[in-house]
């Protein structure tokens, strides 16, 4: 007889963000350690899991909730197709998901992205599951979402949050009783197929004979990508042997290639796309720079200190800092371009011995976000 608990992951996306990574690995943590105790499965809200390859290689990890795959025909593309999808999305899921909480009873149901379908049937309707609500980024509460919060989380078993600063700031709201927060660092580092991704030395054309700099993820505002391309400028006007690679794809894209262009960046900085692998240009990079806007942590911050590559990163909110410190990395001022500029040259002026000392304590911090580590915690949560 299986006495297993079971877990179900709630998390439709209409895009490839961090947190489907984090899913998919928080499922691999329990099932490598839970030893049958916890049985995990994501839900397959309209096929969406669908498209990755992972998908086929472990079907038994997902529950199809529907047969609305036609959702995915609709575009998420701007504010307000993005929108309109997490509409549709909750008017045709509702009694899918009411159907399958009724019947199917799990013990949890940890919720991750559009969050507020589960949080509206537990609302209304009464269920054997426990839900617990994964805070992703630190909230921006309207009046209706922060009177909404007050009211749906009362019934909530738990909630967890990525950063120490998040919480802290979702404590000081005071919409719901402290003893239900926890800490708990995403699953980012799994380090077999890490070991595997790195050792592959076939790059990018562009950049196989070239030193560079390094900065990834989708081509939006978040990222600050137009920044660190007017910072690269000011750099490349006084050593044109530096080059910066992008990776990632998005709505910017146009936009940043018009000002690589516009600047006659195009033998310097490289737009090179959606790559499934990032660590070997982690590996080969001269230091991985982030420039976000806001990170709540910044998942590529702690796989790039995992691969050895020095980290530059600004303090935005809400996590950055909380990882480099001053002794993991160096960070600059949000959105300053002297500041960068500052902090970039010293970084060039660091000696060997102290680079290699800060790569040390970086790598050293990311078993914090080890799949072990993650699933010790989701246990105690769960307990």
């Amino acid at each position: 007889m299986n006495n297993s608990k079971s877990i179900y992951y709630w998390s439709p996306f209409i895009s490839k963000v961090a947190t489907v990574k984090a899913v998919y690995n928080s499922v691999n943590s329990i099932n490598k350690y839970s030893n049958n105790k916890l049985s995990p499965k994501i839900i397959d809200v309209y096929g969406e899991w669908e498209s990755f390859n992972y998908f086929n290689q472990k079907k038994d990890n997902f529950y199809p909730l529907s047969s609305l795959r036609f959702i995915n025909k609709f575009s998420s593309l701007g504010f307000f197709k993005s929108r309109l999808k997490y509409i549709i999305i909750f008017l045709l899921c509702f009694f899918p998901l009411k159907k399958f909480l009724s019947n199917k009873k799990p013990d949890f149901l940890i919720i991750h992205l559009i969050t507020s379908l589960p949080l509206f049937l537990n609302l209304l309707f009464k269920f054997q599951t426990k839900f617990i609500l994964r805070i992703s980024g630190k909230p921006k509460l309207n009046l209706v979402r922060f009177f909404f919060w007050k009211i749906a989380l009362k019934k909530i078993f738990k909630i967890t949050f990525p950063t120490i600063e998040t919480m802290n700031y979702f404590k000081s709201l005071n919409i719901v009783e402290e003893e239900k927060l926890s800490l708990l660092y995403d699953p980012i580092i799994s380090i077999n197929q890490i070991n595997k991704d790195i050792t592959d030395k076939d790059i990018d054309e562009k950049l196989r004979n070239k030193n560079f700099f390094l900065s990834i993820g989708r081509l939006t505002k978040q990222k600050n990508f137009g920044f660190l391309i007017d910072c690269f400028n000011e750099l490349i006007k006084k050593d044109n042997s530096i080059n910066l690679a992008i990776i990632g794809e998005g709505e910017d894209y146009i936009t940043l290639k018009k000002k690589i262009d516009k600047h006659n960046l195009k033998q310097n900085i490289f737009l090179i796309g959606f790559k499934n692998n990032v660590f070997k240009y982690l590996k080969k990079c001269e230091a991985f720079i982030l420039s976000s806007l806001w990170e709540d942590p910044g998942f590529v911050i702690v796989e790039a200190m995992y691969s050895n590559s020095f980290v530059i990163s600004s303090n935005c909110e809400s996590g950055p800092k909380e990882i480099i410190s001053n002794h993991r990395g160096i960070l600059f001022k949000n959105n300053s371009k002297d500041d960068f500029i500052e902090k970039f040259s010293k970084f060039i002026q660091l000696d060997k011995k102290e680079r290699m000392n800060m790569k040390i304590n970086a790598k050293k911090f990311t078993k914090e976000f080890s799949l072990l580590k993650h699933y010790k915690k989701i246990e105690n949560i769960l307990s």
